[in-house]
């Protein structure tokens, strides 16, 4: 599965291909590191088979790629499966499962000792798909929800992430979970409620009830 890494590839900016970004992006506070990203995503309706990613996704320092949970539309019903997007290093893309529009989807990323960990839960049947990455070289910097379109537009009603859990290590500075994200090229109307920071160490536990990517500014 081919997914453009994300802020490297912003050469796109210069308009050559027909790729619609719609994306809020959180940074944790300088010296950390995010160490797990979980959520649910409610899956929003899906009016024709087309090119459409919606995902949850964490990107490194280097910007190598993106780490990403995505829900694909190519084939005219909704699949959401995890993995590593592209190279650097090459590594096979996890398994995943159908989703409805109006059921959601649990999704949990984790670093461990030695992989990090990605599980989704189709949350209406009890679906669970758990797939490991050798990814614990990278200092993933970016937590980012986000919509990548390919020549169709954003028809689809909203995107909506609930209770969504961040944690971030290196220092006990949690400004980072109660600023405002970034919202690329503003292209995005958005809601974000319910965010509160707790630290214990230097651990950051940013949790947010709300995140709702409502519609193209």
């Amino acid at each position: 599965m081919l997914f453009t890494f994300l802020i490297s590839l912003l050469a796109f900016s210069g308009h050559a291909t027909a790729v619609s970004w719609y994306f809020l992006r959180y940074y944790p506070a300088s010296g950390q590191k995010f160490t797990s990203f979980s959520g649910t995503m409610s899956i929003p309706t899906q009016p024709k088979a087309a090119t459409i990613y919606v995902w949850p996704g964490l990107q490194p320092t280097d910007n190598s790629g993106v780490y990403q949970n995505v829900l694909d539309g190519r084939s005219g019903t909704w699949w959401i499966g995890s993995g590593w997007c592209c190279a650097n290093p090459s590594l096979p893309w996890g398994s995943g499962f159908n989703t409805y529009p109006g059921e959601t989807v649990k999704f949990a990323n984790t670093l461990g000792n030695s992989v990090w960990t990605s599980t989704l839960t189709r949350s209406s049947t009890g679906e669970t798909v758990s797939n490991s990455f050798a990814l614990t070289s990278k200092s993933f910097n970016q937590a980012l929800f986000a919509i990548e379109l390919y020549d169709v537009a954003w028809d689809f009603g909203q995107v909506a992430f609930s209770n969504v859990v961040i944690t971030s290590t290196g220092s006990s500075d949690s400004s980072w979970c109660e600023s405002t994200p970034e919202n690329y090229n503003a292209a995005t109307v958005y809601s974000i409620a319910g965010v509160s920071a707790s630290v214990s160490g230097s651990t950051v536990t940013c949790k947010i009830a709300s995140v709702v990517l409502q519609r193209p500014a």
